[in-house]
């Protein structure tokens, strides 16, 4: 089975040694991904509806902002990779605050997800490592 690493250009750059994705045989398998910006390295602040002080406390927060940044992001590189948004067949959703969180994450969820609809899993965590409050782990299938 060929097993080929992607990173794509139009997505925020890993905060590790690791690929954007993965494809093996038809599946294609996408690491964790966040709504930082497209091309922002892991050190960077950009993220989308989130400003800091020089002390790193949060000025202002907009979850939702974060959530359509990530679901863009997904998408990128599921279209840098041979794939689409109607290919996802599996999407594991880690929130860092479920309790205020998960009703907006629900409503954005079912925005970008009303004709596909793959299996989902959210978790809540204590933390991710760089000051986000989102990440999705997805698989999808290649044409």
């Amino acid at each position: 089975m060929s097993e080929e690493k992607i990173n794509a250009k139009n997505a925020p750059k890993p905060v590790g040694l690791y690929p954007h994705a993965r494809k093996a045989g038809n599946l294609l398998f996408l690491s964790g991904v966040g709504p930082r910006k497209a091309g922002s390295g892991p050190n960077d602040s950009a993220v989308p509806g989130l400003e800091l002080d020089h002390n790193g406390n949060f000025k202002s927060f907009d979850f939702e902002a974060q959530c359509h940044s990530v679901f863009q992001n997904v998408k990128a590189i599921l279209e840098e990779s041979g794939s689409s948004w109607d290919n996802l067949i599996d999407v594991t959703v880690f929130l860092v605050n479920m309790k205020r969180d998960f009703a907006t994450y629900n409503k954005v969820y079912a925005e970008y997800f009303k004709d596909n609809q793959p299996c989902r899993t959210t978790v809540a965590i204590d933390s991710l490592p760089t000051p986000i409050a989102i990440e999705l782990k997805c698989i999808a299938t290649i044409n």
